[in-house]
């Protein structure tokens, strides 16, 4: 079986089809997608770093000059959260807007959340355990990383409910062809969530607190400050990026302790954080959360023998550069012990994920608290079922049991 993003079978273990198009070339032609994929790590890591790639073009070219259509014009609200955001921003907009948001966003904001990150992991876990066990997703995987950002941002935590539906719809435009269901889906939860953000940010105009959006709004430098809708965009990117990295992770994560049980056990019997720290970049690098991240073709580019052409677009595929053997050895070997792992998970270039290090302490403290002294073994319950897209990997539920 080949790359086939919309069959199921390849949706639930991609990773024979990667190491087909490893063994075919280092760019390799998708006619299905329209798109040249790129399966080797040494190949993904460069060209995450290229400036000759873009997530937009629109920087540079017209749609009509870069041979392409505008996307319907019912669609904009999506386009204008999605575009002004930092995964899709390219120099020099990219530089101004990330520069700004490090300001407030700060190594510093990220410790201060992570007594109360522990506080909410250990919470949700206890909810599990008085329950008997349950939906490990939806009530452990899914509340963390929305309560830790609604923290950050000084969400009302009676307002924390319309988070989760919105992020999830405005994600299901990052599939391969969207429908114009799911499109329509994403402008709705965009113009919310939007109309949501303003309100919320027009209160940290007149009453400045001690949350992200309060340092958006007072974060300035000698080009001048954040606009709101860039504002708007950062605080949505971060709920959506953060928190489908970190949901996924740790379900997909669970899933393969559970079909290794020797490196689950050696996981549970170690009390040192290095080794935990050390154990969830192995998970992210053995079932990556985002399989593909696509980049336009700005000027023209060869990688081996294949010229690919300005106006082209190419598909990065984190997944198999991931289990690729010439970087990783044993890559299909989930060794939750490996120390030289510089995964590409969270990406590389001025597109790192600005949120990487608070999604690895909201992991250290989820996979933490369900392995601490006292707590019952996890067991599984039922196979679980994979989720149908395939850029964004997860599973529909993971019900597990103590």
């Amino acid at each position: 079986m080949g790359f086939d993003p919309w069959d199921a079978e390849f949706v639930a273990n991609p990773y024979p089809a990667y190491r087909e198009l490893r063994e075919q070339g280092r760019a390799v032609w998708c006619e299905a997608t329209g798109q040249w994929l790129v399966p080797h790590y040494a190949d993904v890591s460069a060209l995450l770093r290229d400036r000759r790639l873009g997530r937009t073009y629109l920087h540079r070219f017209s749609h009509e000059e870069f041979g392409r259509e505008a996307p319907p014009p019912e669609h904009e609200p999506f386009h204008v959260l999605n575009g002004n955001g930092l995964l899709d921003l390219e120099d020099p907009a990219h530089a101004r807007v990330r520069r700004l948001v490090a300001k407030a966003f700060t190594p510093r904001t990220v410790e201060r959340l992570v007594p109360s990150v522990r506080r909410m992991a250990g919470e949700l876990v206890g909810r599990l355990r008085a329950e008997g066990g349950g939906d490990l997703l939806t009530v452990v995987a899914e509340p963390l990383p929305v309560a830790v950002i609604a923290e950050l941002l000084g969400v009302p935590e009676a307002d924390r409910g319309l988070l989760r539906p919105w992020s999830a719809d405005i994600c299901g435009m990052f599939e391969l062809r969207p429908d114009e269901e799911t499109a329509q889906r994403a402008v709705r939860a965009s113009v919310e969530f939007s109309a949501y953000l303003r309100g919320l940010i027009a209160e940290r105009r007149s009453r400045p607190g001690e949350d992200l959006i309060s340092g958006l709004i007072a974060a300035h430098d000698e080009e001048g400050r954040l606009s709101e809708q860039e504002m708007i965009s950062t605080c949505v990117l971060l709920l959506n990026a953060g928190h489908e990295a970190t949901v996924n992770t740790t379900v997909n994560g669970w899933w393969a302790l559970f079909r290794n049980p020797a490196q689950l056990a050696a996981l549970r019997g170690s009390h040192d954080p290095e080794k935990l720290s050390t154990a969830v970049d192995e998970l992210m690098r053995y079932d990556t959360p985002l399989q593909m991240f696509e980049r336009w073709v700005l000027d023209d580019i060869r990688i081996g023998d294949t010229v690919i052409p300005r106006g082209a677009e190419v598909a990065l595929l984190f997944g198999s550069a991931n289990r690729d053997p010439a970087r990783f050895g044993d890559p299909d070997a989930l060794d939750l012990s490996r120390a030289d792992n510089p995964h590409l998970t969270f990406g590389a270039g001025i597109h790192y994920c600005l949120g990487a290090p608070l999604a690895r302490r909201e992991l250290e403290a989820s996979f933490g608290a369900l392995l601490a002294d006292g707590v019952p073994p996890l067991r599984l319950v039922e196979e679980p079922q994979w989720q149908d897209g395939y850029v964004i990997r997860g599973l529909k539920q993971l019900l597990v049991e103590f």
